[in-house]
């Protein structure tokens, strides 16, 4: 069976395309075709790539770290709710025992049919980080990089570990970024007190980029431009940005907008508390306390959001001034090429996976479709026998 949906505006790589019918089966993109420009009836006013949020710790009251099947499920349902189609499930320091348990559980139900989003991979954060910007992340598990120990790492993920997050000035650094790029995995710079020649060689060394830019690292200045300013004038680093308007000023992301646009990536960092009421969480090993919708720890610093990635492409556009179709892009394409999986997830492209976001005139979610499957939303789409 063929299911096709009729949008009023569809993004493509090109640019917007006017009255138009994409046609999906068997969990993949088969067409994408002009509708009769008097068409009356739409299934949505745009059709969007699904998002993809690389990078998030949890939501709705579960965490990545509960290590239970469970809680990725509901990290999955609560995912689905704000437009996103696939994530990484995303870690924090803990002893190495807990995290060879987190990565070898995500890789078991990576497999499964989701109840909403579908989970790509994992995303290491920790525990190999330095005490200067360490964050909610407890300086006590942080560890020394060690080839052997990633390997193991990596083998306990079998094959689903995407991401590994570390500090640049740590020992071993270079051999380390080296290492996992013949893996496949991307390497990104955080938590860290690394200047700016430390933080470039690592990039020109291979990692892609930096952890929630600007948070976690030393920031910009006119005579030491620190990691930030290494990422923002480094050609190939991808940037993660929280665009809540708390962790990064809206002046500061009409910055980055203009020095790094397409090399943006719009992610959560979201964390257990995401989609609750105010109150004291765990974190980390830690609790935390959220306060109109902030979280933060006993010492004061910012740890995780409560973001949902929809909304952070409309801040993009209302606090950056993005255009629509770029705020988007940032939050599916350019998440897709960041893991190198941008022939199959990231734009609406004949043959690509059917992962699709419908929104109405007020950036609002109509409905989402994961691999074909329609999780969210009461659209009837017409099917074609």
């Amino acid at each position: 069976m063929i299911n096709l949906i009729r949008a009023r505006r569809l993004l493509t790589e090109q640019g917007w395309r006017e009255h138009q019918l994409l046609a999906h089966e068997n969990g993949v993109i088969t067409a994408i075709e002009p509708l009769p420009s008097a068409h009356e009836r739409y299934d949505a006013e745009w059709l969007v790539p699904a998002l993809i949020d690389t990078h998030v710790h949890g939501g709705r009251g579960v965490d990545v770290m509960d290590c239970r099947a469970s809680s990725l499920r509901a990290l999955s349902a609560a995912k689905a709710d704000e437009g996103v189609g696939a994530f990484l499930a995303t870690t924090v320091t803990a002893p190495l025992p807990e995290l060879e348990q987190v990565l070898a559980l995500i890789a078991d139900v990576r497999h499964e049919t989701p109840p909403g989003a579908e989970i790509l991979g994992s995303y290491l954060e920790g525990p190999y980080f330095t005490p200067r910007h360490k964050g909610a992340h407890e300086e006590r598990w942080f560890r020394e990089l060690d080839i052997a120990e990633l390997s193991r790492l990596n083998d306990c993920a079998a094959g689903s570990l995407k991401v590994v997050a570390l500090a640049p000035e740590k020992p071993h650094a270079i051999a380390a970024i080296h290492y996992l790029n013949a893996l496949n995995v991307r390497v990104m710079l955080g938590h860290s007190g690394a200047d700016y020649a430390t933080t470039q060689a690592a990039l020109d060394a291979g990692a892609s980029g930096l952890v929630h830019c600007f948070n976690g690292m030393s920031g910009l200045h006119h005579r030491a431009p620190g990691m930030a300013g290494a990422g923002l004038a480094h050609p190939k680093a991808w940037l993660e940005l929280i665009a809540d308007g708390h962790h990064v000023h809206p002046a500061v992301l009409r910055l980055c907008r203009c020095c790094a646009g397409e090399r943006l990536l719009l992610i959560t960092d979201a964390m257990r508390a995401a989609g609750m009421p105010d109150g004291a969480y765990e974190l980390a090993g830690s609790m935390v306390e959220m306060r109109g919708g902030i979280v933060r720890t006993a010492s004061g610093s910012l740890a995780g959001s409560t973001l949902g990635l929809l909304d952070a492409v409309r801040n993009m556009v209302e606090l950056a001034g993005a255009d629509l179709a770029s705020a988007i892009e940032m939050a599916s394409l350019h998440p897709a090429r960041l893991l190198g999986i941008d022939h199959e997830l990231g734009s609406l492209t004949i043959g690509k996976r059917a992962n699709v976001l419908a929104l109405d005139a007020r950036m609002q979610l109509q409905a989402l479709w994961v691999r074909g499957r329609q999780v969210r939303g009461k659209i009837s789409a017409p099917v074609s026998a």
